[in-house]
């Protein structure tokens, strides 16, 4: 049996909440699935994302294929650099290490672009408006001019 890591749709119309299950392959997108194993929130600013990191390890471990969206899901909360640095062979201490210092650079990259103002946003805009534009002229050709 292939296990696929993949979202389960919940909600309303237009108001879709996703559940991260561990499901087999062939049953249907809704359907039957072996273990829920998080939440995930496209409609909130940023969007959440809720997972139990030690289940979706284990289901990576024992070899659980993600679908696209579900990878690019565990790559932002750093379970697929855990399990990766896990496979290397290193040991709790230095996953952990390793965790900490990407988890650090991170949240430094994430609060340097959120420190931009719409004032600083504008003036970044308006240089761009404010430079002129240059104008090329193309020759057009027709089967007058041009003899073959």
């Amino acid at each position: 049996m292939a296990v696929k890591l993949r979202l389960r749709r919940m909600g309303k119309k237009n108001q879709p909440i996703y559940k991260v299950v561990a499901a087999d392959s062939r049953a249907p997108r809704d359907g039957k699935f072996l273990e829920a194993i998080g939440l995930y929130n496209p409609l909130t600013d940023p969007a959440t994302i809720d997972i139990k990191e030690d289940r979706a390890l284990y289901w990576l471990g024992v070899g659980a294929q993600p679908t696209e969206t579900v990878k690019n899901i565990l790559s932002k909360k750093g379970i697929l650099l855990r399990n990766d640095l896990t496979k290397q062979g290193l040991s709790e201490a230095e996953v952990n290490s390793k965790f900490e210092a990407w988890s650090k650079l991170n949240e430094a990259k994430a609060g340097s672009g959120k420190k931009q103002t719409k004032a600083g946003a504008k003036e970044g805009t308006a240089s761009v408006k404010e430079q002129p534009k240059e104008v090329t002229e193309v020759k057009s050709t027709t089967s007058d001019e041009n003899p073959a």
